[in-house]
C-alpha cells in the first residue's frame, strides 16, 4: 500500500500520519484515524486513550514533584532565615 506522502518529503522519518504513535502500526487510507494533540495520529481510540492517560500521569507526577521541591526551597530558605535572626516579608506593601 502507497503512503499518504510517497516523495513529497525527502527526509527519512516518517510522517506523522503514516503509522499509530503508540503501537507503531501503519495507518491505512481507508481507516478511521484518532488524532491527538495535533499531530499525534493512532489507529484506535484505545490506542489515542492510552496516550492521553499516559501524559495526564507524567503532568501530575511532574506538578507534585515541582510543588514538593519549590515547597522545600521555602522550607529551607525560612529556616536559615529565622537561624539568622532575620525575618523576611515577601508580601508587597501598597501605599496610596
Amino acid at each position: 500500500m502507497d503512503s499518504y506522502f510517497v516523495g513529497v518529503l525527502d527526509s527519512d522519518e516518517p510522517h506523522f500520519l503514516e503509522s499509530c504513535s503508540l503501537c507503531r502500526k501503519t495507518l491505512s487510507l481507508n481507516s478511521d484515524i484518532f488524532m491527538y494533540r495535533g499531530d499525534m495520529a493512532f489507529c484506535s481510540q484505545e490506542c489515542r486513550q492510552e496516550q492521553i492517560e499516559s501524559d495526564e500521569t507524567k503532568s501530575k507526577r511532574w506538578r507534585k514533584t515541582s510543588s514538593s521541591r519549590s515547597s522545600s526551597l521555602r522550607k529551607s530558605s525560612d529556616s536559615k532565615d529565622s537561624a539568622a535572626g532575620k525575618t523576611v516579608r515577601t508580601k508587597t506593601l501598597v501605599m496610596a
